[in-house]
């Protein structure tokens, strides 16, 4: 054994098999410790002390009877209360009760490497300047209940195989507990640590107590191990909490705690169920890679901050929320492994990378979500929640304070690199939503109050035309804008510019794109939105220069003819342009000038003779004169009577010039086919 750094009794010293022997300090002006002192010595000593002296017994071993010998002396005779000075009681040994109840340190107070065998008493003990216990021992039960603690307050590596009661403790300095080893219970109820509080590597093997404690400082319980119950219920943290790598094995309950400043819970893990519901957490939140295996309670729990939980593991979590946040929840990365339900009320939701390995639904409020990378093993709904969420188990809207001036409708950023085959969507905003990247989204369901971006409105100011109003994607917005040759005109139409780093696709991309949803949106029988995601796709394939320039062309036509089949007053606005027309072209040069007579002529022949008659009508004669002598209520009437049989493909019967008879032909094919595009916009419209 090593022998101590000051000068040691040595009394039973063997050189064999006890070399050094006890290792308690001489007292002053003797060669021996107090508990080996003559009895006269000792007499002498205590008989000079008086409260408030100075005391130095490191390394003695005191039995009841000397401890209590030495207390008395510095007993004050005035108030019954122990009184001491500089106080120094390294390494010593107390085999049994150690009545330090109300005692006073004016000076520092070490009890580093000091060992209690029986019951270690400091309730209501004030320590005015340093409390050293580090590396001590406390086998029975430790109470230091309503004591205060005015300085440094030093517990590394202490260790409680009793209770250790801290209850209504006051530590005014710095409360250092790192590596501390609790084997019964820790209490340290309304506590208040006014200094800093370290239990980082603390070892608590039953129940923790720390409710209504409050922190004042930073408080760090980084890597400690709860193999009990933790209870830190209505606890305040005013500045930084820490319990990143934290092991929580039994129950942790956080329930309306206050956590002022930020809270690191990062790499925790907790084997039973976590309970932070009606819990305030003002500065940032990090459970990032924390592993929640029990129940997580966030019912009522307010971030006025980020809430971060990336990577991080929620394996029995059937409900997560309802929270509200007041910037953004992180769940980039998290994997849940069991059915449930995510309540959030937050300005975003990113959950990039997220993995669902069962069925989910999603309920939010304000949000806007990303899923980029998100992995849906089963069918995943996201949906926006209509009114504030409850709290559980009443009727009691959550507080949305933190969030007002917001718009309550959900908004879907990205399921870019996302398989949409399980995802449902509900009442979410999608006009800034990129699809790029995903997959199967024609198995993708999009029900309810579903909203996409729109062409932009106002007329053009260059050309007397605008867009014709439909749903859009938002790639084919940052493609227009990419493919425009000068930014003015495109942003006075007001297609979206893309964002920093969205990447640059081809028309045939887009056209894709908008094939997979239109086909989602039939097979949801929504065939008016789903016609629009059809002119999209058309569009879209009008302008990939890598399709056959025929097919372009017939493109163009059907686009510039009636909208691909989708514009009714398109189609219409030219049927009554070839209308009118044909009208004009029949009143001018298409009616003969007059009606042609038939004419009848035969030969005369004799009595009993068949008589031979043969009848022609001469052709038309054209129209000759000024064309306005031609514009004649006559000839416009017969010209309205050819067109309207020409439109539902019947003759007119009308004798016709050359160029009235090729007029009506043309009619003939062109404005039914216009009337038929028409009827078959509206239809597209209307059909359900």
């Amino acid at each position: 054994m090593t022998p101590p750094q000051w000068r040691h009794c040595g009394h039973g010293a063997a050189p064999a098999t006890e070399p050094v022997g006890c290792r308690g300090i001489h007292v002053n002006g003797h060669t021996a410790c107090l508990a080996h002192l003559p009895e006269a010595d000792r007499t002498a000593y205590l008989a000079a002390l008086s409260p408030g002296d100075d005391i130095d017994h490191r390394g003695t071993s005191f039995t009841p009877g000397l401890l209590s010998q030495l207390l008395n002396a510095l007993t004050d005779p005035n108030t019954g209360r122990l009184h001491a000075g500089d106080a120094r009681f390294d390494e010593a040994t107390f085999s049994g009760d150690a009545p330090f109840n109300r005692a006073f340190f004016s000076g520092n107070a070490g009890f580093d490497g000091a060992m209690f065998f029986g019951v270690a008493r400091f309730v209501g003990a004030t320590f005015a300047r340093a409390a050293a216990f580090k590396g001590a021992a406390f086998t029975d039960v430790a109470r230091f209940s309503e004591s205060t603690f005015t300085g440094e307050a030093r517990f590394e590596e202490a260790t409680f195989v009793g209770a250790a009661r801290f209850g209504q403790v006051a530590f005014s300095g710095a409360a250092l507990f790192s590596g501390a080893m609790f084997s019964s219970g820790a209490g340290f109820r309304e506590a208040t640590f006014s200094g800093q509080a370290r239990f980082g590597g603390a070892k608590f093997s039953k129940t923790a107590q720390f409710s209504r404690a409050m922190f004042s400082r930073e408080a760090r319980f980084g890597a400690a191990t709860f193999s009990g119950e933790a209870q830190f219920s209505r606890t305040t943290f005013s500045e930084e909490a820490r319990f990143g790598a934290a092991t929580f094995s039994g129950e942790a309950q956080f329930s309306r705690t206050t956590f002022s400043g930020e809270t690191r819970f990062g790499r925790a893990t907790f084997f039973r169920n976590a309970d932070f519901s009606e819990a305030a957490l003002e500065g940032e939140a990090d459970f990032n890679a924390a592993a929640f295996k029990g129940l997580v309670g966030l019912d009522g729990a307010t971030f006025s901050s980020d809430a971060k939980f990336s990577e991080a593991r929620f394996e029995m979590t059937p409900i997560l929320g309802p929270l509200v946040c007041g910037r953004q929840v992180v769940l980039d990365g998290a994997v849940f492994q069991q059915p449930v339900t995510v309540e959030i009320a937050a300005r975003q939701v990113s959950c990039v990378r997220t993995r669902w390995t069962s069925t989910a639904t999603l309920h939010l409020r304000y949000a806007e979500l990303d899923l980029q990378d998100a992995v849906f093993e089963y069918p995943v709904m996201v949906a926006a929640r209509s009114g504030p969420f409850l709290r559980s188990g009443s009727s009691i809207p959550l507080s949305e304070a933190k969030l007002s001036g917001e718009k309550s409708g959900v908004h879907l950023a990205s399921v870019g690199g996302v398989d949409a085959a399980h995802l449902a969507l509900h009442d979410i905003d999608l006009k800034r939503c990129r699809f790029a990247g995903a997959v199967h989204l024609d198995q993708m369901k999009v029900d309810g109050w579903c909203t996409f971006a729109a062409t932009p409105t106002g007329w053009s100011r260059r050309f007397p035309w605008r867009w014709s109003r439909r749903n859009t994607l938002t790639e084919e917005h940052h493609w227009r804008v990419r493919t425009a040759r000068r930014s003015g005109p495109v942003t006075a139409l007001g297609w979206t510019p893309p964002p920093q780093g969205a990447p640059e696709l081809k028309p045939a991309a887009v056209a894709a794109l908008y094939r997979q949803l239109r086909k989602s949106l039939e097979d949801g029988k929504n065939e008016p939105d789903a016609a629009d995601f059809y002119y999209g796709e058309c569009e879209m394939r009008r302008h990939d220069s890598t399709r056959p320039f025929g097919e372009r062309v017939v493109l163009t036509v059907y686009w510039a003819l009636s909208g691909y089949g989708l514009r009714a007053m398109r189609a219409l606005a030219w049927l009554v342009v070839a209308v009118a027309a044909t009208i004009t072209v029949m009143m001018l040069w298409g009616l003969p000038a007059n009606e042609p007579k038939p004419q009848t002529t035969g030969q005369q022949v004799k009595a009993g003779q068949n008589l031979k008659l043969i009848t022609d009508t001469p052709d038309p004669r054209n129209p000759t004169g000024p064309l306005s002598e031609r514009v004649t209520t006559k000839r416009f009437e017969k010209s309205v009577r050819v067109v309207i049989n020409s439109v539902i493909f019947r003759s007119s019967g009308q004798d016709l010039t050359t160029a009235g008879t090729y007029t009506e032909m043309t009619s003939r094919l062109v404005e039914p086919l216009l009337l038929g595009l028409a009827v078959l916009a509206v239809r597209s419209r209307v059909k359900r």
